[in-house]
């Protein structure tokens, strides 16, 4: 169900970009070092119609409490899964709108890409970035909706504050593809 609370980021331009804050904020309150975290986005108004008891339990059943779109977190994903073999084993019912994910990541500068080792293979890569000292952990969350609409939110964990939480459509496209195809037949 979701663990999100309802009073929480400010309000946004659209209720997609207000989701992903919302999602950006309930990750930050458990803290850094978590493991992915996958959402579904339901229609607020459409689970209130369909589901009242279930909207109770959530805090959603006044219409004015609540933002257009509901995450409700889903079970856990499973630990030494890669992302984009489980991301292909999701199929979502009808009434879920979208789905979003959040995730915490190394990012190095571009800068850093003319010094990366020749040869290396996944885990030797991931421990040469590990101990780059331009490296900068990141938690980003991106969610996609049906109709194909994105966003993002990225939170450097230097920089741990909502205030400085970047926000935009094609912030992290290679996760929104791999999320947007969780829609597809």
């Amino acid at each position: 169900m979701s663990n999100v609370s309802p009073s929480g980021p400010p309000m946004a331009a659209t209720p997609l970009t207000r989701a992903v804050l919302e999602i950006d904020e309930y990750a930050a309150g458990l803290g850094w070092d978590q493991p992915a975290r996958l959402f579904a986005l339901v229609d607020t108004a459409q689970l209130r119609s369909q589901e009242p008891g279930l909207a109770a339990q959530l805090g959603l059943d006044s219409a004015d409490a609540a933002a257009p779109l509901t995450p409700v977190e889903q079970d856990e994903i499973p630990a030494g899964t890669p992302l984009d073999e489980f991301l292909g084993t999701i199929a979502w019912p009808e009434a879920v709108a979208g789905c979003a994910l959040t995730v915490e990541r190394l990012m190095l500068p571009p800068s850093a890409e003319a010094s990366v080792p020749d040869g290396l293979d996944d885990a030797a890569l991931t421990a040469w970035v590990a101990k780059h000292p331009g490296r900068q952990e990141v938690r980003m969350t991106v969610a996609v909706l049906r109709d194909g609409s994105r966003e993002s939110a990225l939170r450097l964990r230097e920089k741990d504050s909502p205030n400085e939480v970047l926000t935009g459509a094609g912030l992290v496209p290679g996760l929104a593809e791999a999320l947007a195809a969780t829609f597809e037949a």
